[in-house]
């Protein structure tokens, strides 16, 4: 394992990724320190003030630790194809009393006000997914003391990165759960392994490579690190793990087997997300127009409402392709199966 992690004390090659909404929960950051490894929280959906509260709350628990922010990186929507798409989800918002919203939301996420909170109350490690910040705010954060990672899907966007300023790359292959880090999200990320992916990015660039995408067993692991990469990072594997903040339906549906297969979708953000495959996917994601983040605020209120009424036929059931090795367990314990092999 390179100085990369052993600088912030971590005995193991592991890193639990940033989910956003919910999963990656203060307690499953530290459980991820203390059993090895190292954790980042989930800036993304949260005012500045949020994620400060959850930064606090880890810090004092004396760990070292990251935070991801989402870059702005829009896929504007046109009010044609917005209107026509929120007209058709909306017979679904009918069920639970819901007016969706008719305009479509473009914003942010409060970027100018987390960027100001991370240089004024800096963590060891920032990373950024979506999109590539500009050299300035890169500096910033390196003259502050944090380490800078990007998230990148194709050499091409490694390149970018190096160009950046960046300090070393997180490369995610298609098969990760959630959101493609692709920094051209009106096109479908293209189908590659992830050992060949980095492959590729690490014959573009030098810097150093931490491999996420698919990875749920000690094999995944091993052959991730036997490709190049410092580090694996693990997301979909930690989502039924005792420390995780996902929803009691979303647990569920992982291991169920009417959920047998996962899908690449932008019916529920106008990003491509992989998801278990359900009525909504199978409904919506072929009149999905592409549109982030206003079909991410469009169909929000229905997600949520369908969470509270445990309907997983509406959900956004984010999973990778490993999702069936995800386990009712500690991050410990999960740590554990994974660096079986090295």
């Amino acid at each position: 394992m390179s100085t990369l992690l052993s600088d912030l004390g971590a005995d193991l090659p592991l890193i639990a990724a940033p989910m956003a909404g919910g999963p990656s929960t203060p307690a499953l950051v530290t459980a991820a320190a203390r059993a090895g490894g190292l954790g980042f929280l989930a800036g993304g959906y949260k005012t500045a003030q949020a994620l400060a509260g959850q930064i606090h709350t880890t810090r004092v628990e004396g760990v070292s630790f990251g935070v991801n922010l989402f870059a702005p990186n829009p896929l504007p929507a046109s009010r044609e194809a917005y209107r026509r798409y929120a007209r058709e989800v909306q017979a679904e918002a009918d069920r639970y009393g819901l007016t969706l919203p008719e305009e479509p939301i473009e914003d942010d996420d409060h970027w100018t006000d987390k960027i100001d909170l991370l240089t004024s109350s800096p963590v060891p490690w920032v990373s950024f997914t979506f999109g590539i910040p500009d050299r300035v705010v890169v500096s910033a954060l390196r003259r502050a003391g944090s380490t800078v990672l990007q998230c990148v899907t194709s050499a091409d966007e490694a390149r970018r990165a190096a160009d950046a300023g960046v300090d070393a790359l997180i490369v995610q292959a298609p098969a990760a759960g959630g959101h493609s880090a692709t920094l051209t999200p009106a096109q479908p990320p293209t189908p590659v392994r992830l050992p060949d992916l980095i492959a590729g990015v690490r014959g573009a660039v030098s810097l150093p490579l931490i491999a996420t995408g698919g990875i749920t067993t000690a094999t995944d692991v091993a052959g991730a690190l036997d490709a190049g990469a410092h580090a694996a990072m693990v997301g979909t594997v930690l989502l039924r793990t005792h420390e995780s903040g996902a929803s009691a339906p979303h647990k569920a549906a992982l291991v169920d087997p009417a959920f047998p297969t996962t899908v690449v979708t932008r019916a529920f953000t106008g990003r491509p997300a992989r998801a278990l495959r359900n009525h909504f996917t199978d409904r919506y994601d072929a009149i999905a127009p592409a549109g982030y983040p206003a079909l991410h605020h469009l169909t929000g209120p229905l997600r949520k409402a369908a969470t509270a009424a445990i309907d997983t036929r509406l959900i956004h059931l984010w999973a990778g392709t490993g999702h069936r090795e995800a386990k009712a367990e500690s991050i410990a314990d999960t740590f554990a199966r994974l660096v079986d092999q090295l």
